[in-house]
């Protein structure tokens, strides 16, 4: 390249998840320049946080789970810092967007957008926004304490299904409109001095604006708030959350939308170019969606934190004890969405248990030593109560469906657990309407995606063939990926799908399912079933007594 040419565009996509804020530079190739992540446990242990969040225990309670504020805003200094030693260039970025966990709330308290305006370049971020947050952590998507307040919202409109057709999905205690209304309820000065509500996701963004972000419709639909298909705030759904929320929420917009162009703090401290374009940061989700690429016929499986299933959707659907959000690729189609909090962490535990910290071969190795069906046995693990169902602790089952205490050996309880977790899945889906017939493939992402057996195992319950990006971070590319399309948007730049979705990058055919798979699983969702028609009364005569 001689001095005369200029300089090819660059884009910037960051993911702020449960446990850390991942980085990632890609070029008009989509091809991945530098990437970086700040692990928030060790990376920041001042924050005292475990697997990313701070968890309160209060008898006869569900437990309340949140995320120190300035702990994300820490983290962003030294993500750019770390991506800078990899070589990374910011003059060179020509737009930015970012994707994080859904459904968390930062509360902004009055006048923090005046120090937004005017950060000082020469001083740390999280050093000047010290005293800007009107409580300084947020409730995150881990916390299950808004049981009433879902209730209430429920009725206001009459009815979950009715919450359902309007918002996308009827109320669960992780969304964001219970948590607004617990804090006006029993936080009421903290309410009171909040000049601002935004989403984990808007936080990010206002960050790098320097002023306060709108929220983007996709992660907007996670909020029990927002009409999908108005597009706008429900005044309903305002009213019997809390008062004044139009004011402290700001008019949401489309995914795509450009906001403004970065802070003068960033141009400044990390030799970002003035015009580098800030496109609306969205929901970690929705970001996979347009990170994976979906297409109709395809359902993407996220192996995270939590464990998520989503797919796109031309029409508006009901998913009973799911989610419908506005396609953050196209804002007149959707996205269906099964979250299940029992993911990573529970394989993690059992691995631990099971091959005695020896790690994930010799887990993925026992996975393997055992046949497909484990001889009857199945087990469905909940450490966190479940999204779906409000079901926690272990169910182990034998052959003939009866309860156990224990298995005979660790490799029959690691296929139990995994072919348990899947199955519920696929259940889950049928009951739906959703058969697995409708799938011609699955994406699989996450940590766990890694494992080949685990992935074996999902293209057997499925019957389909799994295919995996070669790097794993969907949301992350999503991110990305969103601020290059948004940024050549009108230019029509670059290879696109009838969907108007980005072509996949790294898309690889890692197994296919078994031709007896089919026969030996579909009788066994049915004894799933069972199971959890079984476990449902116990945990209800538990909680009585």
């Amino acid at each position: 390249m001689t001095s005369s040419e200029p300089l090819a565009k660059q884009f910037l996509g960051f993911d702020l998840s449960t446990q850390q804020l991942k980085g990632v530079v890609i070029n008009e190739k989509r091809e991945v320049l530098h990437e970086s992540h700040v692990q928030f446990d060790t990376d920041l242990p001042e924050f005292r946080t475990h697997n990313g969040v701070i968890t309160v225990l209060t008898k006869g309670q569900k437990p309340e789970v949140s995320a120190p504020v300035l702990m994300w805003v820490k983290a962003l200094d030294m993500i750019l810092e770390r991506l800078r030693v990899c070589g990374a260039d910011f003059s060179q970025i020509a737009s930015l967007s970012g994707s994080a966990q859904q459904h968390g709330t930062v509360y902004w308290v009055n006048g923090a957008e005046e120090t937004l305006k005017s950060l000082d370049e020469g001083q740390f971020l999280h050093n000047q926004m010290a005293t800007s947050f009107a409580s300084p952590t947020a409730p995150v998507w881990l916390d299950s304490s808004t049981t009433a307040y879902s209730q209430k919202l429920e009725e206001s409109v009459g009815g979950p299904e009715e919450l359902a057709i309007i918002t996308g999905s009827k109320a669960y205690e992780r969304f964001s409109a219970s948590q607004i209304a617990k804090v006006a309820s029993i936080r009421t000065t903290v309410y009171n001095k909040t000049e601002r509500i935004s989403l984990v996701s808007s936080f990010m963004c206002s960050l790098f604006l320097g002023k306060y972000a709108a929220i983007d419709y996709a992660d907007g639909s996670g909020m029990n708030l927002l009409d999908i298909k108005s597009k706008e705030w429900s005044p309903q759904l305002l009213e019997a959350t809390a008062p004044g929320l139009a004011e402290k929420l700001g008019d949401p917009v489309p995914s795509h939308s450009v906001l403004g162009q970065i802070s003068n703090y960033f141009v400044e401290r990390f030799g970002f170019n003035e015009e580098c374009d800030v496109v609306a940061f969205t929901g970690d989700n929705p970001s996979s969606l347009a990170g994976m690429c979906l297409e109709e016929g395809d359902m993407a499986i996220s192996l995270g934190t939590s464990d998520t299933l989503f797919m796109w959707l031309k029409e508006q659907k009901y998913l009973e004890n799911g989610s419908v959000f506005v396609n953050p690729l196209n804002e007149t189609e959707y996205m269906g969405l099964l979250c299940y909090k029992n993911g990573s962490l529970v394989r993690e535990r059992i691995k631990d248990k099971c091959t005695k910290s020896k790690g994930w071969e010799e887990f993925g190795s026992l996975l393997q030593s055992t046949p497909w069906g484990n001889f009857g046995y199945m087990g469905l693990y909940f450490d966190e109560e479940e999204i779906v169902h409000p079901v926690q602790g272990e169910f182990k089952f034998d052959q003939d469906g009866r309860r156990i205490e224990k298995f005979d050996s660790h490799e029959v309880e690691i296929r139990a657990l995994v072919e348990g977790q899947f199955l519920l899945k696929r259940l889950h889906l049928e009951d739906l309407d959703i058969p697995v017939e409708s799938f011609s493939r699955i994406v699989a992402t996450g940590g766990a995606s890694q494992n080949q057996m685990i992935l074996q195992v999902i293209a057997d319950v499925f019957n389909a063939p799994v295919y995996t990006l070669d790097n794993k971070n969907s949301a992350l590319l999503g991110a990305a990926y969103r601020a290059l399309d948004s940024y050549s948007r009108f230019a029509k730049a670059g290879r696109k799908n009838e969907n108007g979705a980005p072509l996949a990058q790294g898309l690889t055919l890692v197994c296919s399912p078994y031709s007896e798979a089919l026969q030996i699983y579909t009788p066994m969702v049915e004894k799933c079933r069972a199971q959890m028609k079984s476990i449902l009364p116990s945990i209800g005569d538990d909680e009585a007594s």
